[in-house]
Formats: structure tokens, C-alpha cells, sequence
């Protein structure tokens, strides 16, 4: 359509409407499978159970699913737009109808999205602010950088607390300085959020003030919260057997304050205010056991997850518990889950790692090789809300020139005044610059990008599984990549270790590799459930989410991608025996199991919590890659 994006609208708050609007509207089509029409059309939607009918305008369709829409209005009552609050009002309702759900589903998955459309505007208010053209893109295209964070890599010596760089925490409101880390910049890139969840940016229970502290999108920061705990009442296990409490001691500031023998455990501001109101936490305050010390050291930065936080400086990243609920999840780390990390750490350097590396050694995954918590007498395993997760970070001081996936394809608005941003997204600006290092079309360009994506990512996950029976969850906040001079991927890396599947036909094998690898963790699970999920988490998340994101920013059409994607793993399907099953899932199934993002809002379910085969609701999706001509 030659209409202006309503992304780019003058009004911010318009603006903001127009993306969570989008946002939920696309969700919506594709969880209850609706058809779109032709791009120039418009996408007519009945809600008999509030009798209400909008016409949404058709900007792109995609084969994939990444549409584009204009905004949505009545129909017979003008061209007015119809506002977010209108059209999550009524979708809401009917899915819950449509499922039978009480009532105090639809208020509670209405309040969501409309808190996401609001955090969605001041992102975008604090972005214009910063004035046009900020991301420096040059940045991510280094000259030359070394490749870091290999999945064996062992944490180097930790950067001393004493020495380090005073707070930079900025007022909210204030002008922020300009943030010149590549890495950083990916994090803080996912101002809309995940384009297919109807509130990807819901934050309830924070105010305004707290989460422009705690927000990557508003390039938040802060110092963390410390504890200090005594002897006996600190937890937790690291993949080398070295001591958790001495990682907590080595990334502590200096002047703690600490009595002899006693350990400085972290937290997240906002979660170091709420632990205090448990009762097993204020029994431990209460019996000298443990004390708050309150905010010190340098600041953090929030990565996309918002819980985890990131120093330049710093030998490692920390994934902390925040109960805030955020999108359909209370992220608070499950001890359950800590564990995994560890097993996983401990399986990579018992084989894997060394095959990745001399198989695959542009490809790395960053463990969670440790972890820590405070717990209290009698209190067995529960878990606090202290737990942390210990991260590898390879990329201090810039190193490996990693950029996170969701950051690369996320969608930029323009400066304020109704034109466009320069380059709509990260992505846009690597294309466009591989197209005028190589002497090709955008498309062409296009084309050669995703097939460098496929070489330093996709395969190498692949053939982890086909070789050694390890699935991951390699979707786009979970994936990094680093970009050459060109702008085209040169390597990639796989984080987080809540995301492992081991196929239960190769358990027993990797039982004798690591001797009780799989003890009291949920790891093990039927090879056609592993080959399921992934075919979700790579093949739709991270795969065809890459060709989708092509397709709606304008760089190629989305049918040459498939073809180049088809092409790739008809070659692995070849070479791989081993991944038969789940190649033959993503090249063959007419539809694929897929997570519904806006089904799973309205049912109200934690996704973070209970059975893994039940925590969200599945839908199938068409597959359009059998479709695809050879």
C-alpha cells in the first residue's frame, strides 16, 4: 500500500496504538486461522459476541504469517480508527467465548494488552526524543572481531569489585548518553516486542518510574540489590564444582560491609522489595541470618529479557528471578530450572562443545554454568526469589560482535514528523549494505543473507541434534549473531539453558557420557515431542520468523526465501540421517505444531509454570514450505 505507516505517525500515541493494534490483530488471524487477503484489501472481522464488525486495511500478506495491516475501524461508522482499547475489547471477548472462558479472563488478558500498548508508546516517545537516525548501525558491522563465547568456554578470571566504574543510572526523563555497545543496542532494539503476541510488552505491577529504570527499550539501568547471608544459608551448584558463593564474592562491589565468612547474594531491585514480604524470607531477616544492604556497584543493563542484566566489564551475565509478570509469565527462576543450566554446561564440555568447535566453529552457546540462592533451615528446595542464574559473556569490551536476532529484525517507527526511519530495521541496514558490497538487488541480497544465517546457525543446531540427540529452544530473543563488514552473518550463538531436550533415544547414551545427567530434571522427552517442539522453536520462530521479517520489511519476497530455506535443508536432510524426523516435519507436514501466543493470553496460563506439554496452548499452522517449488 502507498498509504503512510501508521507506524510513523506524527503522534506518538497514535503511533503506539497503531503497533499494539497490529500487533494483536495479527496474533488473532493466525491463532484462530483466519484468512487475509490481498495486500490493498481489507480483512473483514465478524465479533458476534459483542456484535461489533471492523475492517482492517491489508498493507502485506505474508506466506509466513508476519502480516502487515493499517488500522482497524468500524464497520458503517466511518474511517476513524477504531483504537486499541476498542479492538482488544472485542477480541478478547470472543476468543474467551469461542473457548468458554469466564469472564475474568477477558478483563484480565484486556488489562495486558492495553498495558502493552501503553509501555509500547513511551518506547516510542523516548526513542523520538533521542532524535532521528540514533541506532549506530556501522557499529555492527565490524571490520574484523574475533569470535568469543564457544559453547566449552570456561569464565575467565572475574573482573575485581574494587575498581569498578561509579553508577550511571540517569534520572527518568533525562537525557540519556548515547549507547555506542553493539550488543547493548540489539537488547534494547524490541520497542514493539514479539510480533505475533497480542501484549508483548505487559509489565504489570511496576510503575512508570520503576520501569524506566528496568526497561532495556528505555536503555534502563541500575545498580543491583545485595544481600549479605550467612554461613549455611546460601545454595547453589556450578558446572565446574567450583564454590557459587565465590562467583557472588568476585562480581560483589567493594565496602559491602561483609561480616567475616558470609556471602553477598543479588537481586533485582524491584524483586529485592517484594522477597521481603515472604514469609520464609523475613524469617531469615528475622533470625540474623540474612541482611539487606541495599543498592551498590556500578549499574546493569536490562538485555531483552528484561531479567537478565549485562556489564561491558564483566566477566559474566546474570539471569535474576523478577516475579514482575511480564507477557504471561512471573520470571522468577525455578531451582528445577538452575539445574538444567548446570547438566547442560556439564554435557556440552563432556563431547558436544568440542564437536561444535571443530564442526562448527563459527557457532558457540553461552551457558548458564552455575547458580545461587539463599535458602533457610527446614525450608528444603523451595525456592525464595533469590535464584540467579550465572551466564557465560564473552562479548566484554565489544568482543565477538554479537547481536541479538529479535533486536536485528525489529521494527523501528520514524523520528515524529510522518516520514519513515531511515532504515526500518537493523536488518534493512545489513541487507542494503551486503547488496552494495557484493554488487546485487536488495532481494538478491536478501537471498545470500539468510543463506550465511543458515550456515552459522540453523545447521550447526541441527546437526547438535542429529549427532548427539541435544534440541534447543533457538527462538529469535534466544539466538545471536555477529555480522561481518559486508552486513552478512559470520557467526552465531545459542543462550539460555531453561530451553534443553534431550531424545529419549539417545538418553542413555549421554547417561553413560555424564553419569546422572538426567536425575531430578525434566530433560529426557519422546524423540517425536523434541522433534515437535523444535520444529516450533527453529523452524517457525527462528526460520520462517527470518523469511517473514524479510517479507514485511520490503526487502524480498517471502516465496524466493522459502526456496533458498527449502533448498538448505533439503542438503541437510541428505548429509543428516540422524535429523530425518524433524527435517521431514519442517519440509514435508502440511502444518506444524505451533505455540498460540494470543490463545494462551486469554486462557491465562503462566508458561513459565506446570507441565511442559501443557504450559501453553498449541495450535497447527499451515506449513507453507511443501508448497515451495524445487
Amino acid at each position: 500500500m502507498n498509504a503512510p505507516d501508521p507506524l510513523d505517525h506524527p503522534d506518538v500515541a497514535r503511533a503506539g496504538e497503531a503497533a499494539a493494534t497490529e500487533t494483536l490483530v495479527r496474533a488473532y488471524v493466525r491463532d484462530l486461522a483466519i484468512p487475509v487477503p490481498a495486500p490493498g484489501e481489507e480483512l473483514v472481522l465478524d465479533f458476534p459476541a459483542a456484535g461489533v464488525r471492523l475492517r482492517v486495511p491489508v498493507r502485506h500478506r505474508s506466506a509466513t504469517g508476519w502480516h502487515r495491516f493499517g488500522e482497524p475501524y468500524l464497520a458503517g461508522g466511518g474511517p476513524a480508527a477504531a483504537g486499541v482499547a476498542l479492538v482488544a475489547a472485542v477480541v478478547v471477548r470472543e476468543t474467551a467465548a469461542r473457548a468458554g472462558l469466564p469472564a475474568h479472563r477477558v478483563s484480565d488478558a484486556t488489562s495486558r494488552v492495553l498495558d502493552s500498548a501503553r509501555r509500547v508508546t513511551a518506547h516510542l516517545a523516548g526513542r523520538r526524543a533521542e532524535g532521528p537516525d540514533t541506532p549506530v548501525d556501522t557499529a555492527a558491522f565490524p571490520d574484523a572481531q574475533p569470535l568469543s563465547g564457544t559453547a566449552s568456554s570456561p569464565p575467565a578470571s572475574a573482573a575485581p569489585g574494587t575498581g569498578s566504574p561509579p553508577s550511571t543510572s540517569v534520572a527518568p526523563g533525562a537525557a540519556r548518553p548515547p549507547v555506542t555497545d553493539a550488543f547493548l543496542r540489539a537488547e534494547q532494539a524490541l520497542l514493539l516486542g514479539h510480533p505475533f503476541h497480542p501484549a508483548p510488552k505487559s509489565r504489570e505491577e511496576a510503575s512508570a518510574g520503576e520501569l524506566a529504570a528496568y526497561s532495556p527499550e528505555l536503555r534502563g539501568s541500575f545498580p543491583l540489590h545485595w544481600f549479605a547471608a550467612a554461613p549455611g544459608v546460601v545454595t547453589g551448584e556450578s558446572a565446574d564444582g567450583h564454590d557459587p558463593a565465590e562467583l557472588c564474592r568476585r562480581i560483589a562491589p567493594a565496602g559491602l560491609g561483609l561480616p567475616d565468612g558470609w556471602t553477598p547474594v543479588p537481586a533485582h531491585p524491584w524483586q529485592a522489595r517484594e522477597v521481603m514480604r515472604r514469609p520464609a524470607v523475613a524469617a531469615l531477616v528475622e533470625a540474623g541470618l540474612l541482611r539487606p544492604l541495599g543498592p551498590a556497584g556500578p549499574d546493569w543493563h536490562p538485555t531483552s529479557s528484561v531479567r537478565t542484566v549485562y556489564r561491558a566489564d564483566t566477566e559474566v551475565m546474570l539471569k535474576l528471578s523478577l516475579g514482575m509478570r511480564i507477557t504471561n509469565s512471573r520470571r522468577e527462576n525455578l531451582r528445577g530450572e538452575l539445574r538444567l543450566g548446570v547438566r547442560a554446561a556439564r554435557l556440552l564440555a563432556a563431547g558436544p562443545a568440542a564437536w561444535l568447535r571443530a564442526e562448527h566453529p563459527a557457532f558457540g552457546i553461552l551457558r548458564d554454568f552455575a547458580w545461587v540462592a539463599v535458602g533457610g533451615a527446614g525450608a528444603g528446595d523451595a525456592e525464595t526469589g533469590f535464584e540467579t542464574a550465572v551466564r557465560d559473556n564473552p562479548f566484554r569490551g565489544g568482543a565477538g560482535g554479537a547481536l541479538c536476532v529479535a533486536g536485528l529484525l525489529a521494527e523501528r517507527t520514524g523520528p515524529g514528523d510522518g516520514s519513515p526511519p531511515r532504515h526500518r530495521a537493523l536488518l534493512s541496514a545489513a541487507v542494503e549494505r551486503a547488496a552494495r558490497a557484493h554488487g546485487l538487488s536488495v532481494a538478491a541480497a536478501s537471498a545470500l543473507w539468510l543463506a550465511h544465517y543458515l550456515d552459522v546457525l540453523a545447521v550447526p543446531l541441527i546437526r547438535l541434534q542429529a549427532r548427539y540427540g541435544v534440541a534447543l529452544e533457538p527462538h529469535h530473543q534466544n539466538t545471536l549473531v555477529a555480522l561481518d563488514a559486508d552486513g552478512l552473518p559470520r557467526a552465531g550463538w545459542y543462550r539460555d539453558s531453561q530451553g534443553y531436550y534431550v531424545a529419549a533415544s539417545r538418553a542413555g547414551e549421554l547417561e553413560r557420557l555424564v553419569p546422572g545427567l538426567t536425575d531430578g530434571v525434566a530433560l529426557v522427552f519422546d524423540d517425536a515431542f523434541v522433534d515437535e517442539r523444535v520444529a516450533y522453536y527453529l523452524g517457525i520462530g527462528n526460520l520462517l520468523g527470518v523469511v517473514g521479517a524479510f517479507g514485511a520489511l520490503g526487502l524480498a519476497a517471502e516465496e524466493d526465501l522459502l526456496r533458498v530455506l527449502r533448498a538448505a535443508l533439503e542438503r541437510l536432510r541428505a548429509a543428516e540421517p540422524g535429523a530425518k524426523g524433524l527435517l521431514g516435519l519442517l519440509l514435508d507436514a502440511p502444518v506444524l505444531r505451533c505455540k498460540g501466543n494470543h490463545l494462551t493470553c486469554v486462557d491465562g496460563r503462566d508458561e513459565l509454570a506446570g507441565d511442559v506439554h501443557s504450559q501453553s496452548v498449541y495450535i497447527d499452522l499451515p506449513n507453507p514450505l511443501p508448497e515451495v517449488q524445487r
